[in-house]
């Protein structure tokens, strides 16, 4: 099998959007988010943070799935968010992806927010 194409292929079953609102960076990711695809998260999260925006907003509503690596992105991010101030908030999270998040603890370590408005407000 060729890896090149499998790895192209990967990279389109994630896309991932990112504007400011208020103090916040909101971070969209629609699609699967696992090992093949984690780093097209990582980066524009580390950019935000890097840019001295440290209140980051998950807008998960269009994210279809999430694996462990999926999750160390977000957690993190979370810790980079914290140390300069800030932190992580998830919003309208699937119920496939709020699973990984409770079977492994992580929602205890997240503010999570049923909605993307309740999420924004501060």
């Amino acid at each position: 099998m060729d890896r090149g194409t499998v790895g192209s292929a990967h990279q389109n079953r994630l896309l991932v959007e990112v504007r400011q609102q208020g103090s916040s960076a909101v971070v969209t990711p629609a699609g699967e988010l696992d090992h093949h695809t984690a780093e097209l998260l990582q980066e524009p999260l580390d950019a935000c943070l890097d840019n001295g925006l440290t209140r980051l907003v998950v807008d998960c509503a269009r994210l279809d799935f999430c694996d462990s690596t999926g999750l160390n992105v977000l957690l993190g991010a979370r810790l980079k968010a914290e140390a300069a101030g800030g932190g992580v908030h998830l919003a309208g999270m699937q119920p496939v992806v709020a699973r990984v998040f409770e079977i492994t603890g992580a929602d205890a370590v997240f503010t999570v927010h049923e909605t993307l408005d309740a999420a924004l407000v501060e």
